[in-house]
């Protein structure tokens, strides 16, 4: 079982930056794929970055590309997410996941096994 637990939401204007974190509890094969989406409630969940550990290969959103990237941290089993010139459109529940996956597989779309509890991250103009 892997736990994910995010951080490093909250309030921000826009232009402004934030970086979230999420740790997992272990690495396995079964968590190889790590993965941000988020949500506005109401919404449909939207994927936002995906990362493929077993090649440091990264997949990120048309909505955000230029302006986010994903990134791991091998030794702390941690997925950042870094989010600059964010916009009022970014406001969202950002969440956390994994899953077993591979290269061509591991996209911030489908079912994904193991989610964290999302952070919340809100940007007023």
């Amino acid at each position: 079982q892997v736990q994910l637990v995010e951080s490093g939401g909250g309030s921000v204007q826009v232009g402004g930056s934030l970086r979230l974190s999420c740790a997992a509890s272990v690495y396995t094969s079964s968590s190889n794929c790590m993965a941000w989406f988020r949500q506005v409630q109401g919404k449909e969940r939207e994927g936002v970055a995906a990362f493929y550990i077993g090649l440091s290969s990264s997949t990120v959103a048309d909505s955000v590309k230029g302006r986010f990237t994903i990134s791991y941290d091998n030794a702390k089993n941690t997925v950042y997410l870094q989010m600059n010139s964010l916009q009022p459109e970014d406001t969202a529940m950002y969440y956390c996941a994994a899953k077993r996956g591979g290269f061509s597989s591991c996209r911030p779309q489908g079912d994904f096994t193991y989610w964290g509890q999302g952070t919340q991250v809100t940007v007023s103009s």
